[in-house]
């Protein structure tokens, strides 16, 4: 008999039973400039209901950053879609160099996969003691997914330890969203870095620069988009 596909998430054991989950979280994160009032947009997403972030972009005195989430994606060509033809955000100047799209995804070893995949990314975002944001894609080489697993464990886990000690020592908090298919460039990942302090996400992403994944085997990052948020919905 034909083993049936399946494409579930698959976390740790737990119970004794294997976690298994279907629901995934998809993130957005779209650019805009020419902003004069960014407090009207909190107003229209607080009148719609749509829970998100909004970032001052560091990189333009007039520009703005949108991060909304969703486990159903018909949320972004619904509701989302009604709200950004609105007036305050209609008039605004899109800059899809920065739009991303991405969903999460488990490892297999998580310990509470539903909160990994659905709770976990949306308490980064919405941390009030963590305004600061840097937003990017990557795509890694061709080669890396050529690799035979037991080469690609232990360069995943010296990539993986730099951003578990920024984050337990309370430098930073990750977001990595899978894109394959949802990106126009063809990208592989999405990675979100929030923090109390910019310059330690800067220095995170400096320390990465130095693993064997990133000096090797990406083949393209950015462009980022670095902000600081000024509106952020509850978790």
């Amino acid at each position: 008999m034909e083993e049936r596909l399946d494409i579930r998430e698959r976390g740790g054991v737990r119970n004794g039973e294997p976690q298994l989950s279907d629901k995934r979280l998809f993130m957005q994160l779209l650019a805009f400039g020419e902003c004069e009032d960014p407090s009207s947009l909190s107003h229209i997403l607080c009148e719609r209901g749509i829970e998100g972030v909004l970032y001052k972009d560091v990189n333009d005195p007039r520009g703005i950053g949108l991060l909304t989430w969703s486990d159903d994606p018909n949320f972004f060509v619904d509701p989302l879609r009604l709200a950004l033809n609105m007036s305050a955000f209609a008039k605004l100047q899109q800059k899809l160099e920065y739009s991303m799209l991405g969903r999460t995804y488990s490892l297999g070893h998580e310990p509470n996969l539903e909160d990994w995949l659905l709770e976990k990314p949306k308490r980064a975002v919405t941390d009030p003691e963590s305004p600061w944001a840097i937003w990017y894609p990557l795509r890694r080489k061709g080669e890396f997914s050529a690799l035979p697993p037991e080469e690609q464990a232990p360069i995943l886990r010296e990539h993986g330890k730099i951003g578990h000690s920024f984050g337990e020592a309370g430098f930073a908090q990750d977001i990595r969203l899978a894109c394959f298919g949802l990106d126009k460039n063809d990208n592989d990942f999405i990675i979100g870095l929030t923090g109390k302090d910019l310059y330690a996400l800067s220095a995170c992403i400096q320390a990465m620069r130095r693993t064997k994944q990133t000096s090797r085997y990406i083949e393209a990052m950015g462009p980022f988009f670095v902000g600081k948020a000024f509106w952020q919905s509850a978790g």
